[in-house]
């Protein structure tokens, strides 16, 4: 099991580390426990947050709805609950 991952009832909860302002958003890998993302958005008045949930959501294939963020609102170490995606399907799109 990837340390990042977490199974939950009705999803998996996703721990994150968010690199703000970087050039482009992407995976980068892992960093420690947790799943390293760059973004291109400032950390101000949660537009990281917003952009981390809707990048999320597309590459697992779910409605922005369906992702929410858990833990983290103005932190860099964010955990985000994805409804209707298992671990294992979690596991691979974010580590291909």
């Amino acid at each position: 099991m990837s340390p990042y991952l977490q199974g939950s009832e009705g999803g998996v909860i996703i721990s994150v580390y968010v690199q703000p302002r970087a050039s482009k958003n992407e995976v980068v890998g892992l960093q420690g426990d947790e799943l390293k993302l760059r973004f291109t958005s400032p950390p101000v008045e949660g537009a990281a947050n917003k952009l981390c949930r809707e990048f999320l959501a597309k590459l697992l294939g779910v409605a922005k709805g369906q992702v929410s963020l858990v833990a983290g609102d103005k932190s860099r170490h964010k955990r985000l609950f994805a409804r209707g995606v298992t671990p294992e399907q979690a596991r691979h799109v974010l580590e291909s």
